[in-house]
């Protein structure tokens, strides 16, 4: 038999794509005929398709997303011109919704949409079969969980050793945020955790030590979040990493003391906040208690090692320039290791749409759908913001400039940066490929008479995180001087381990 191929195209080699491997996992007796084989969206459009071909497929699936869209594009495109005798088949987020205007709609022979594990063995069942649907359009299943087979034993060792492995102890999310596809979930659906947790175990004893948990709500039935934890804590060494997204205003007690006993480099918390203005959060249907937020964050920075990830939009509808620049102040009061600012996306079937006329909000049509501009910011606005999250990203977040920023930042954080980042663009015309002695030279001439920063009190601080960063060699805003020791770590967690 020809075989099935099961296709992504990954955003990096380091992604291994758990969607795959869930399809994989449940292809039943077609496994035998299947091949996961995964992509990246570097590589081109061509070769891809060389390689596809090169399996003599009688029917490819694709997962499409919203950072492979055009990509995979590209490839079908190429594909249904050279072979188009092999049935085409897409699935995934980006083509669930608003099907009709996706540029796949018109090259592809089958799109299924929501749930694809059992609905894409269904429908190679009946394509095998020559009894293929009549409709292009195929609904997804949502899944009674404890009946998948779960897909990890399809890491192979060479995923554990050099990619991200992703793993899931529930699916969905009950809340109803409007700009996140989470919120056309009914509810969030756990895994059966024994059978997850042996999963985990078999992991573990394959050498796996890196765990990245995509679950939307890991923290939203305590119970199951502390026995998780406590199966980590019983084999930790000093090579465990664990990543999981938290709800930042549900953190009792007995979740804080198990988190306390972690020690440091071994979590990691995604904690999205999104926007402190309650009118904001109102208007987008996102329930937050904002003093809570507040207090879980002080206390897992005061009392925890575990490294803090947060997350902010701008451009939500109705929230100007002064409402985000105080929400940004606030949580750099908190100060979180990170502050990953997000530009608003419009992804396709989120309800974040109905406030398009009302808000004038203007999306890029291409994805990944960013805010353009609305009638409450600018294009121009969104053009500078896009750099400032850059340029925080390189000098904020990077964990390479602990003394320095504070001089940077002062009493207003946002405006202050956002005078920084104009600065740093117009001096270099650049947000990508800045090397690192040469952002320190930039602010050590920007910094003084952009922000008032005395130019001495300045130097001694830049001359400090120089000398942590790494570089070697004449340090370029101190003519003369050179830097012998190397004292940095390797990652940027690891940086910011003593702050």
């Amino acid at each position: 038999m020809q075989p099935i191929l099961l296709c992504t195209l990954n955003a990096k080699y380091s992604h291994a794509s758990l969607g795959l491997r869930y399809l994989y996992a449940n292809l039943g007796d077609l496994q035998t005929d299947a091949k996961m084989v995964e992509f990246t969206i570097n590589q081109r459009p061509l070769d891809i398709v060389e390689q596809i071909i090169a399996h003599s497929p009688e029917i490819v699936s694709f997962g499409v997303y919203i950072w492979n869209i055009s990509e995979t594009t590209d490839v079908v495109t190429l594909l249904r011109a050279v072979r188009p005798d092999i049935k085409l088949i897409v699935g995934g987020p980006e083509v669930s919704y608003e099907f009709e205007s996706s540029p796949l709609q018109p090259l592809v022979d089958f799109c299924i949409q929501g749930p694809g594990e059992i609905a894409l063995t269904q429908l190679c069942h009946q394509l095998r079969a020559n009894q293929a649907p009549p409709s292009q359009i195929i609904a997804g299943v949502q899944p009674d969980l404890k009946s998948l087979v779960l897909p990890y034993r399809y890491y192979d060792d060479d995923d554990l050793k050099q990619r991200i492995v992703y793993v899931e102890a529930s699916r969905g999310c009950p809340f109803k945020c409007e700009f996140c596809l989470s919120s056309l979930d009914k509810t969030a659906y756990p895994f059966d955790l024994d059978t997850f947790l042996a999963e985990m175990d078999r992991l573990w004893h394959r050498g796996l030590r890196s765990y990245k948990f995509v679950d939307r709500t890991f923290n939203l039935k305590v119970a199951t979040t502390l026995k998780i934890l406590d199966f980590f804590l019983e084999r930790i060494d000093e090579n465990t990493f664990l990543h999981f997204e938290l709800i930042p205003d549900h953190l009792p007690d007995t979740l804080k003391t198990k988190i306390a006993e972690f020690p440091a480099g071994s979590l990691q918390f995604e904690i999205g906040i999104q926007s402190f203005d309650e009118s904001t959060q109102t208007r987008i249907s996102r329930r937050q208690n904002n003093e809570k937020s507040k207090q879980n964050l002080a206390w897992l920075r005061e009392n925890t090692q575990a490294h803090l990830h947060t997350d902010l939009i701008f451009g939500l509808p109705g929230e100007d320039m002064n409402t985000f620049a105080d929400g940004f102040d606030q949580l750099v009061a908190l100060n979180p290791h990170e502050i990953q600012l997000g530009i608003l996306k419009r992804l396709r079937g989120t309800p974040i749409i109905r406030h398009t006329d009302e808000y004038q909000m203007v999306y890029n049509p291409a994805a990944p759908y960013n805010i353009l501009q609305s009638d409450c910011v600018s294009f121009e606005q969104l053009q500078q913001i896009n750099r400032f999250a850059r340029y925080w990203d390189l000098i904020a977040n990077s964990g390479r400039f602990e003394h320095s920023l504070p001089l940077i930042l002062s009493d207003r954080p946002f405006w202050r940066f956002w005078a920084l980042s104009n600065s740093i663009w117009q001096h270099s015309q650049q947000t990508h490929k800045i090397a690192l002695p040469r952002l320190f030279k930039l602010l050590n001439t920007i910094v003084p008479s952009t922000l008032d920063v005395d130019a001495g009190t300045l130097e001694q601080a830049l001359l400090a995180d120089y000398a942590k960063s790494g570089q070697k060699g004449e340090i370029p805003f101190k003519a003369g001087m050179t830097q012998k020791q190397n004292l940095a770590a390797n990652a940027r967690q690891r940086r910011h381990l003593t702050s």
